[in-house]
């Protein structure tokens, strides 16, 4: 039974969903200077989803398969730590300047959520491979 989760289709370009979150980030600055939310949080979220964006980029460049178990492990193992450390920054800032942390909170989240959207929706809307 072939459905819409268990089609093979091809990776599309990572382009679209990273211009979409930058985007965010970009368009999030005017938003916060105008409405005198702290840039320190805008900063802090920034840097957060482009450090995570970066390591996802050189974790897709190790290609795990089945010939290649270790690069399965550090794909995973990555993802995993990706996540983690995100959330060990933004609990640190939150128990200094709970504000703060609102704010960077606000700005990965945004950026992380419409990036993800706009993979999925490539993914999704592409066409099946033929394999």
């Amino acid at each position: 039974m072939t459905g819409v989760f268990s089609t093979p289709r091809p990776i599309p370009s990572q382009l679209p969903s990273l211009l979409a979150g930058a985007a965010v980030v970009g368009l999030a600055f005017p938003v916060f200077l105008a409405a005198g939310w702290p840039l320190g949080g805008w900063l802090v979220g920034a840097v957060l989803w482009a450090a995570s964006r970066l390591l996802a980029a050189l974790l897709t460049r190790l290609r795990p398969g089945d010939g290649n178990l270790a690069a399965g492990g550090v794909v995973g193992f990555g993802m995993t730590f990706r996540a983690l450390a995100v959330m060990v920054v933004i609990v640190a800032l939150a128990a200094t300047d709970a504000r703060m942390a609102l704010a960077a909170t606000l700005v990965y989240a945004l950026a992380y959520t419409l990036e993800l959207g706009v993979s999925l929706a490539l993914y999704f809307g592409s066409g099946t491979s033929s394999a």
